[in-house]
């Protein structure tokens, strides 16, 4: 890494005893997993979290291979030639126009309250004004940061430094899905079935839509869409001809006992017709079919909505928190 492209590593040279240096490749992807697992009991990790759990070494290398420049924008802390903790950055460009710089940093529990953590937060900033002067983005560009409410430490040297919580992710968990769960028939004209490739379209416009009034939600293009697209458990839900809503539910490739319920969408003019919960339902058959145990999904408290009270009516119940955080740019 050249320290002078913005890196900013030769300044945490001078913490006694750490060495922190630029992420290397493969070789740190078991190294990055045992710092997340050592976190985990401290900071009250859940493994099966969908939104940000406990990742093995390969789960860690897929999330590496999708940040631009890994070498660049991840650095390691090493003590006596191990590591002890990691911080990444990563960003992208909200529906209102704003380029969120996000950074995320892990330090084993042993380690903190020496500084280090404060460091590590030191660099992600100085990196990301340096990727906003890059960038052209200034006029629109904050620093974000995310630390669970059971991040104690992490979450205090946050408001110590300037930022402040914008939102939060509720995590949910249907425990089993072998629970018999209600029907309820469906206003004349609307049918709910599978999703087909020729449908892929209307599903996506449908989710982003369902957007349209909620805030800090990511630019989500039909390519990044058909990306990920695992149809297996999509349910949608047709008046006529039109799609009225849609329930895209998969099951976790990490872990197949859990299914996730990645959207729930219905559109305006056909909400409060019971579509939403025919979906969600029709969905969590559909996982439990292919061999899930559980179910996971997440909704924002700034959902204006309030899906989660659908959600908790059918059985999921409350798991986690993570909290969302800002801060203006200074460059």
């Amino acid at each position: 890494m050249d320290v002078n492209s913005g890196s900013g590593l030769a300044s945490w040279e001078r913490l006694p005893g750490y060495v922190f240096r630029p992420y290397r490749g493969h070789d740190d992807h078991a190294a990055m997993a045992a710092v997340r697992l050592g976190c985990a009991q401290r900071d009250r990790a859940d493994a099966r979290s969908v939104v940000e759990g406990i990742p093995t070494a390969a789960e860690i290398a897929e999330a590496c291979a999708k940040l631009g420049d890994p070498s660049e924008n991840q650095a390691l802390v090493e003590h006596d030639g191990g590591v002890v903790g990691y911080s990444t950055i990563r960003w992208w460009q909200e529906r209102d126009g704003t380029w969120l710089y996000l950074h995320r940093g892990y330090l084993l529990p042993e380690h903190r309250g020496q500084g280090i953590g404060s460091a590590m937060l030191n660099w992600a900033e100085s990196r990301i004004r340096w990727l906003v002067q890059q960038h052209g983005t200034a006029q629109t560009a904050v620093i974000g940061a995310n630390a669970m409410a059971s991040e104690q430490e992490a979450t205090a040297l946050l408001l110590e430094t300037g930022y402040r919580r914008v939102f939060s992710l509720v995590e949910l968990e249907l425990a089993d899905l072998r629970q018999p769960s209600d029907s309820r028939p469906l206003p004349a004209g609307i049918r709910v079935g599978a999703v087909d490739p020729s449908s892929y379209r209307a599903a996506w416009k449908t989710v982003v839509d369902s957007y349209a009034d909620a805030a800090f939600t990511q630019r989500w293009t039909f390519d990044s869409f058909l990306a990920t697209a695992d149809p297996t458990c999509w349910r949608a839900a047709w008046d006529g001809e039109s799609m009225a809503g849609v329930a895209l539910c998969s099951i976790r490739r990490h872990d197949p006992a859990v299914g996730e319920v990645e959207e729930l969408s219905v559109r305006a003019e056909s909400r409060r017709l019971g579509l939403g919960r025919a979906l969600l339902l029709d969905g969590l058959r559909c996982l439990h079919e292919h061999g899930a145990e559980t179910a996971r999904l997440y909704t924002g408290t700034a959902n204006p909505h309030r899906s989660y009270d659908l959600y908790e009516s059918v059985g999921f119940r409350r798991q986690n928190e993570h909290g969302r955080y800002r801060k203006p740019i200074a460059v």
